[in-house]
């Protein structure tokens, strides 16, 4: 095993490594751009060194610079997180070629599933149904163009470097082709430095269904179950859950055999999802995303292990410590993903600086969390501030759980997803299961939109507390590192 773990990462996954390593008594090396001097992850880890300037491509993308924060504070492995450069093959190779362990698949896994018109391929030559679509990248629009054309709207434009929604375009109507085209570009540059495309076909109505994978350096692939993510809003996930309530026995374990053939197919290590559309009882391979998922505290609670540890253990050269019939699910598991955006105004991007925290606690309840009062809630990056997890013996203690966990949960000075997810928790339909990956769109917002009312409570202590806390977070100095005891982080 080896000694100390840079996490290339931030935020709530920055967190959930480093309490992964400290429970393997590995020392944590953060890293954070001058947007996050402040961020939670940064106090929490043994070391913390400054990248750069807010912008990712400055920073959280900067392979040059996290090879060196690796090399100078010592840290002998990298986690990459999700997002940012955790599907990036030539980051895997630089991790490589500086004698760190990457965790993680190899590259060569990695760009044949990670880039997502290769795996579309592998997909095909395994015998995996695919959705009709392209089967390569492109960069130029007008070939995009009239590949969208040759197949016939709906389509949906991807990014091929990456997932999470991120560079990614429903099209309707062939006049919107041109602009979304140049929108979905310009994101998928941001946000994993590669500007190129694919369509596909848009398969409607339609539930997006995934199943978790582990693989080790032996040759062994286990699958762990399935998650169904079909809420979504911009085709990110807002709610996933796990048994799917729309996936019986039978295409559960056709499922399972689908992501078990394409990790073997493409020789992949370490922890992979494949995700697919069900579609009139059918199954279409979407992507692999070759990482840990946002969602995976579902599948540990079902089936109580720790995917980020195990994630560790395999990049170390462990051997799986179970086959597939070892695996147990148990009970039913749902997350609701705490996001800074406005749910009233299409879910937009919020920002300010959190006032008043409470987080939920209690019996089959998680709380994965980034946040503290007095965290200023940067703009550049992606808006997720922390995920609740409830699980329960069934799907109905589940969804109680959960709405308890949710009643508890106040965050103020900055607007949340939470009064979407406290809608859904008593909506018909998804009480029942009844959803697809239009469920949003459908049924939100309601007609009557009202903040609980604990909210409103939480909004007037944040109005005093908040001028009290302003300066209240100390930031580590210009240095480009720093360390602090644990009695120190216990402190604060």
């Amino acid at each position: 095993m080896f000694k100390k773990v840079l996490i290339a990462n931030r935020g709530e996954i920055a967190i959930r490594v480093i309490r992964a390593c400290r429970d393997l008594g590995l020392a944590t090396v953060a890293v954070y751009s001058d947007a996050d001097r402040a961020a939670l992850h940064v106090r929490l880890a043994d070391e913390a060194v400054r990248l750069g300037p807010a912008p990712s491509s400055e920073s959280y993308l900067n392979v040059a610079a996290l090879v060196d924060a690796a090399r100078r504070t010592g840290a002998d492995a990298v986690h990459p997180g999700y997002g940012f450069l955790s599907e990036n093959a030539a980051f895997a190779e630089a991790c490589a070629a500086a004698g760190l362990v990457f965790v993680g698949p190899p590259a060569r896994a990695m760009r044949e599933l990670g880039e997502k018109t290769a795996a579309r391929r592998l997909a095909r030559e395994a015998g995996v149904p695919t959705t009709p679509g392209l089967m390569q990248a492109l960069e130029d629009p007008l070939e995009l163009r009239r590949q969208a054309h040759d197949l016939g709207v709906p389509v949906v434009l991807k990014a091929a470097a990456g997932g999470g929604g991120k560079g990614m375009r429903i099209v309707r109507d062939e006049a919107q082709l041109d602009v979304l085209i140049r929108s979905a570009m310009g994101e998928a540059r941001g946000a994993f430095g590669d500007a190129s495309l694919y369509v596909e076909k848009y398969l409607e109505p339609a539930r997006h269904v995934e199943v978790q994978f582990v693989a080790d350096t032996q040759g062994r692939v286990v699958w762990l179950g399935e998650r169904d993510c079909s809420v979504q809003r911009r085709h990110q996930k807002l709610i996933e859950e796990t048994p799917g309530p729309g996936v019986d026995e039978r295409i559960r374990e056709q499922l399972g055999d689908a992501a078990v053939r394409l990790a073997r197919a493409s020789g992949y290590v370490n922890a992979g999802t494949a995700e697919f559309l069900i579609v009139n009882g059918a199954f279409y391979f979407l992507e692999v995303n070759a990482r840990l998922q946002v969602e995976h505290p579902v599948t540990e609670a079902v089936t109580g292990i720790d995917l980020v540890t195990l994630q560790l253990r395999i990049a170390a050269g462990e051997p799986l410590p179970f086959v597939q019939g070892d695996i147990v699910r148990r009970g039913h598991a749902i997350e609701c993903r705490i996001s800074a955006e406005d749910p009233y105004r299409d879910f937009i991007p919020a920002a300010g600086t959190i006032g008043f925290v409470r987080e939920p606690a209690g019996p089959g309840v998680r709380v994965d969390s980034s946040l503290y009062p007095g965290l200023r809630v940067p703009t550049e990056y992606d808006p997720l501030l922390s995920k609740v997890i409830a699980h329960g013996r069934d799907r109905a203690e589940a969804l109680s759980r959960m709405r308890r966990a949710l009643r508890e949960t106040v965050v103020a000075g900055v607007r949340t997803t939470i009064p979407f997810h406290q809608f859904a928790l008593e909506e018909p339909d998804f009480i029942a299961g009844a959803y697809d990956t239009d469920y949003v769109s459908a049924h939100w917002p309601p007609a009557a939109a009202a903040l609980p009312p604990e909210t409103v409570a939480a909004a007037a202590i944040a109005a005093v507390m908040s001028r009290r806390r302003h300066a209240a977070s100390a930031e580590p100095a210009d240095g480009s590192s720093w360390r602090r005891s644990a009695r120190e982080d216990a402190l604060r």
